[in-house]
């Protein structure tokens, strides 16, 4: 079963939960536009959380979404809130999701945790949640170590045991993309990166012109060392960063380059010092264009690929 059909969305794909960006008015849009919107409660409070549900609920009748970090301060009162609020679909991250599961089921709500390993999507699947995002270390933001490629076909066999569907995120922008995925043994897609430069995202125009203007090499992943990797866009605050890490500088230290950084990204365009989180397939991405546009392309193109292999 494809993931539009578990969805009751046009097109098998859900826009990732990425803070301070996917506001309730960007995922109405992407929602409207034929995928799953994600509210990405990152970044907020419970009463922003709460703000921005009734605001996409307001400008759209389609399903949509909330996505909550575990290590939100505020995550037990996001939990209820998706509750109260009947929001249909949660994706969870930074951690473990098990105190809530049983109250998001009885209440009918689907639930979709990411994860970078295959270790983590059996612990997910004993919680009883509805399916595996399975995210390659491609992905912009906070990654794992392993690739798309390599991570999906071992969680799709895994998550066999529990029948559960996995979708697959991370370095997925184009049409070639999705149908790897699909080969892997994914039922969809979550999208990230290729939706910065739609005309819809809230973000800087600094900051897309930077998405559109990177290379195939163009993103680092800071924080490895120190164990809290996050793929952005080489920049000065990335090259410092990078620096200070390998130098061994303290967490106390490196925190004075990242404070604030991706809210200064996202609302003032800093491209100096903001964290510019986007993914690999930044150098694949060359025009803005509205959301609808690149569903359309990306489901097209998958299906024109696949005509091609079958005729060649």
């Amino acid at each position: 079963m494809r993931l539009n059909e578990i969805l009751g969305t046009e097109f098998p794909f859900i826009q990732g939960g990425m803070a301070n960006i996917a506001t309730g008015t960007f995922a109405a849009a992407v929602s409207n536009a034929g995928a799953l919107g994600l509210i990405g409660a990152g970044g907020m409070t419970a009463d922003m959380l709460r703000e921005q549900i009734h605001i996409c609920r307001s400008l759209t009748d389609k399903p949509f979404g909330v996505n909550i970090m575990l290590m939100n301060p505020d995550a037990e009162k996001m939990a209820h809130i998706v509750v109260e609020e009947k929001v249909p679909v949660v994706t969870t991250g930074a951690g473990n999701p098990g105190a809530y599961v049983p109250m998001w089921k009885e209440a009918g709500i689907k639930v979709f945790s990411v994860v970078p390993a295959v270790v983590l999507a059996r612990r997910m699947a004993g919680l009883g949640v509805d399916g595996i995002i399975a995210e390659g270390t491609e992905s912009g933001g906070h990654v794992g170590e392993m690739t798309t490629m390599a991570l999906v076909p071992q969680v799709v066999d895994a998550m066999k045991e529990y029948n559960l569907p996995v979708i697959a995120a991370g370095g997925i922008a184009d049409g070639r993309q999705l149908l790897a995925a699909f080969a892997l043994g994914a039922c969809g897609a979550q999208l990230g990166t290729c939706l910065l430069v739609s005309e819809e995202c809230p973000i800087h125009e600094n900051y897309k012109n930077a998405v559109l203007k990177a290379k195939d090499n163009d993103t680092v992943v800071t924080g490895r060392i120190a164990g809290t990797p996050v793929r952005i866009l080489k920049n000065k605050m990335a090259r410092s960063y990078v620096a200070q890490e390998k130098a061994g500088a303290d967490k106390m230290e490196l925190e004075k380059y990242t404070l604030g950084s991706l809210r200064r990204a996202v609302f003032e365009g800093d491209t100096d010092t903001g964290s510019l989180m986007a993914g690999q397939v930044a150098g694949m991405l060359h025009e803005i264009r509205p959301l609808r546009t690149i569903f359309e392309e990306l489901n097209n193109g998958c299906i024109e690929r696949l005509h091609q292999l079958e005729q060649e």
